[in-house]
């Protein structure tokens, strides 16, 4: 049952209703009458206006009368009739001589989705929401959509340019054309001027809202069906990259490298019924990518013949676009035969890896503004290495890219640094790989200085290490790289195999941020990348391993950013080359042939003590894999330790006799303890001057705490202080004696921990 108060409001509700009604006329009843306020179609707004009888024509000719007359959503860059007047005598050609096609091109290259004014052209039309001024173009109507496509190897076939990147295709994404403007809004808060748009467009005044090469001259018109901008001059449609750069023979070399390296054709099913359906033709059509692939992971940056940018988000084109720097042939062919074909024959030789990376070079995955050369990064992370007014001998804003013509090329890292003279030379492709796998990165920095030893693939086959990818198994992690130890045929791999080489590798690799190692015929010390020592003397290299068979150095060849020395074997952490590194016992021992030797009293003591195992050379606490350095006090100070009852020794007098076997447990202590305090902890320092402070010793107190002793590090001397502030000099003569992981150092006091 229906509540009385309820009756009582509809009641009311209905003379209400009755009374308005009855004072209303039918024309005021007509909900769906258009409203006297609202402006007609594009079209017609055109017409009314009075200045756009030349643009009315083109409209007319290319069949998008009934369009802009109709309901829609578009923005409209709408050239006045002076616009033309200047298009026709620039361009020889008149109104009469354009045929439906042209006209067609022009209307639909003006004319964008959805409706913008002046202000909001400047915001990108993000997923989750406007974002003010990141915005500088906008998808037209236009899309290039089939054509007749020549491959390099000279056959022609139907196509269409892929809308996506990396070999993707989405049919029923025509590929549309994009148009760029430059607004006040959007110049001022990306840090650009004026002189960005007159770079490319010399010519014409910048005016705060310029469409291309023409400027606005009339924002916001509005229109039932969309806005107006009127403009004083025609933009015509502009190519994409890679159509450009079809008829552009100045640049034919680029291009052939792109075509050739990085080109692919799909045969594309659904877009062949399409074009069937309309056309009646049978042609099949291909898809044009760039996803040829080099290697596992590398492509060409981007590809240029697509419009869309990204399209990680549906209108990401908005806010940016492409770029590319192009060498003219005249400076790329003379760079490929010097540079990239130093070691090989030709192109084809050579890895297609490296094709892609001279073509990667000159992409720069965003765009480059004239003004931000040195702020923008090709997918390599270099800066663009050209100056806008020297290097730059054309400039075009294109469909989707910033287009630069350049008399130079990229002075790419990858082929002007110390890491090229492995990457472009066939001989080195084992060391390649693992600088690939660690230092890469690291070495291609040209403001920082590095000196490479480089190792041939035949040095690491003589000393029995190989890379072989048939002889990878899936049970075995790295089985491709191998191991065969001089006179054996057995051959061991993986991952300790592969452990092996990169520390070799590594320890070829040296930083000289003040170009120590400019000319090795003096002698010297210095430490690698990876912390352990080698040292040269009269042109002669050695490291741990060779140091009883120095390396002699046959040449060299400068980089941009250090130099690369050519050797006669490799430096290896291993002797004789083998696979395993000697104990620093077994250095030590090496050192102290007898007991009147330099490190002779001091070694008698460690091998005679509870921390050395003669049967392994092997020091308690110094592990494999850990830094270290030893202070080996000389006979004198070890005299002297005895005779100050530091270590043990027998006599009454000043001077007693060493007891290098004693039999108590405190003097076996104090021996011990002795040993742990002359050896530094995780660290192995050379008298180069680099590291100074206090340091940490294999030594601890009662509290288990390690004890310190503190270094003085010059160049060329090292002093030492202990716990009681009594100093020991470093015997340099006598001393950076290389082991594994650790250096040797022969001192004239001994140190004492409280």
């Amino acid at each position: 049952m229906m509540h009385r108060y309820s009756i009582r409001y509809l009641l009311v509700l209905s003379v209400l209703i009755s009374t308005f009604l009855g004072g209303c006329t039918k024309e005021e009843l007509d909900i769906y009458k258009r409203p006297e306020t609202l402006e007609p179609p594009i079209y017609q707004v055109l017409s009314k206006r009075g200045n756009f009888k030349t643009l009315l024509s083109v409209i007319d000719k290319s069949g998008y009368q009934r369009t802009l007359s109709s309901a829609g959503y578009w923005t409209f860059f709408a050239p006045n009739d002076e616009a033309f007047n200047k298009y026709f005598s620039a361009s020889g050609t008149s109104l009469n001589a354009m045929d439906s096609t042209k006209a067609r091109e022009i209307v639909q290259g003006l004319l964008v989705f959805n409706a913008f004014d002046k202000n909001r052209l400047a915001d990108y039309q993000s997923p989750t929401g406007w974002q003010e001024a990141r915005a500088f173009r906008r998808r037209t109507a236009y899309y290039t959509g089939f054509y007749d496509e020549k491959a390099f190897d000279g056959s022609t076939f139907k196509a269409v340019a892929t809308n996506r990147q990396n070999g993707q295709y989405v049919v029923g994404d025509n590929n549309h054309k994009h148009i760029s403007y430059f607004t006040d809004k959007y110049l001022s808060a990306r840090g650009l001027t004026s002189a960005d748009y007159n770079y490319f467009y010399p010519n014409v005044t910048y005016s705060g809202f310029n469409v291309m090469n023409s400027k606005v001259i009339n924002a916001d018109i509005f229109a039932e069906n969309g806005m107006i901008h009127e403009i004083d001059d025609v933009p015509t449609i502009q190519p994409s990259i890679d159509e450009f750069l079809r008829n552009k023979p100045q640049y034919s070399v680029f291009r052939n490298l792109i075509e050739k390296y990085a080109v692919t054709y799909g045969l594309n099913d659904a877009m062949t019924i399409k074009y069937a359906n309309l056309t009646g033709k049978g042609d099949k059509i291909f898809v044009k990518n760039y996803n040829k692939q080099a290697n596992a992971s590398k492509y060409l940056t981007f590809a240029p013949n697509c419009e869309n940018f990204l399209r990680t988000a549906e209108n990401d084109a908005q806010l940016d676009m492409w770029s590319i720097f192009v060498p003219t042939n005249e400076v790329l062919s003379p760079y490929i035969n010097s540079v990239l074909l130093e070691n090989y024959k030709s192109l084809d030789e050579m890895p297609p890896s490296i094709i892609i990376d001279l073509i990667n070079a000159h992409l720069f995955p965003a765009t480059v503004w004239p003004t931000k050369f040195i702020n923008s990064f090709n997918a390599l992370g270099e800066e663009a290495r050209f100056n806008a007014n020297a290097n730059v001998v054309e400039k075009k804003i294109l469909s989707n890219a910033m287009f630069y013509g350049t008399n130079k090329v990229q002075e790419s890292n990858l082929f002007s640094s110390v890491y090229s003279k492995a990457y472009l030379d066939p001989k080195y492709s084992i060391m390649t790989r693992i600088l690939d796998m660690d230092w890469k990165n690291t070495i291609l920095n040209p403001r920082v200085n590095y000196v490479l030893f480089m190792i041939s693939d035949d040095i690491f086959k003589a000393a029995g290490y190989d890379y072989d990818i048939s002889k990878s198994v899936s049970n075995i992690a790295n089985s491709e790289w191998g191991y065969t130890a001089p006179g054996t045929s057995t051959r061991a791999a993986g991952t300790a195999v592969l452990a092996n080489l990169q520390r070799i590798v590594a320890t070829s690799v040296v930083y000289t941020p003040n170009k120590e190692l400019d000319n090795l015929s003096g002698s010297g010390i210095i430490d690698a990348i990876n912390g352990e020592y080698i040292r040269f003397d009269g042109n002669k290299v050695f490291s741990t391993g060779t140091k009883l068979a120095p390396l002699n150095v046959l040449g060299s060849k400068s980089a941009a950013n250090g130099k690369v020395y050519y050797t006669s074997g490799l430096l290896n952490f291993a002797p004789n080359n083998t696979a395993t590194a000697d104990p620093v016992g077994k250095d030590l021992a090496t050192l102290a042939p007898t007991i009147n030797s330099d490190f002779g009293f001091f070694f008698e003591y460690l091998k005679n003590s509870t921390v050395y195992t003669a049967a392994t050379n092997a020091i308690a606490n110094v592990n494999e894999g850990t830094f270290y350095t030893l202070f080996i006090p000389n006979n004198a100070a070890i005299q002297a330790a005895v005779n100050d009852g530091v270590l043990p020794g027998t006599g009454s007098g000043a001077t007693k006799t060493p007891v290098y076997n004693p039999t108590s447990l405190l003097d076996k202590k104090k021996v011990e303890d002795f040993i742990n305090y002359h050896i530094l902890n995780k660290k192995a320092i050379a008298t180069d001057g680099k590291e100074s402070g206090a340091m940490e010793t294999l030594f601890k107190d009662s509290n288990g705490d390690a004890v310190n002793v503190t270094v003085v590090n010059n160049k060329g001397s090292m002093t030492l202080s202990d716990t009681k502030l009594r100093k020991a000099n470093v015997i340099v003569s006598k001393s950076n004696n290389l082991s594994n992981r650790a250096v040797i150092h022969l001192i004239d006091n001994y140190l004492k921990a409280n």
